[in-house]
């Protein structure tokens, strides 16, 4: 099986392709991986469904252990496809607190940081005032 990654992949249904395709996927498109839904409100109000998580993001865990639990985005993973949120921790054995890492697909975008000239830039060109 070929190590390098093709951008001609369209699908396959088994899982060890799906998850080498993960794994070997260069960066431009492994920042599409991290995107996660907006809540109702923010869709309407963005005009989009769904954007790419990033640092100061607000989210709520849907799916989980912590499901329910709300927080803000501390850190985005690119190589594990994870994110990190504050006040999210458990305990080593040593007595230690770490975050736990949570798949971007269990949370949903509760409110988004702006902070970004570039993502504002998107979201400008997405939103609906603009679409006459």
């Amino acid at each position: 099986m070929r190590k390098t990654f093709s951008k001609f992949w369209v699908a396959s249904k088994q899982p060890r392709k799906q998850r080498k395709y993960r794994y070997n996927a260069p960066s431009h498109i492994r920042h599409s991986m991290l995107s996660a839904h907006l809540q109702k409100g923010l869709r309407k109000e963005l005009g989009r469904r769904s954007m790419v998580l990033k640092k100061g993001d607000e989210v709520e865990i849907r799916r989980g252990e912590f499901s329910g639990r709300r927080g803000a985005v501390s850190a985005v993973d690119m190589k594990r496809l994870k994110i990190l949120i504050e006040g999210i921790k458990r305990k080593k054995v040593s007595g230690q607190d770490i975050q736990v890492p949570i798949d971007p697909s269990n949370v949903v975008i509760v409110k988004v940081n702006l902070e970004d000239k570039k993502r504002k830039k998107i979201i400008s060109r997405k939103t609906p005032e603009t679409k006459q």
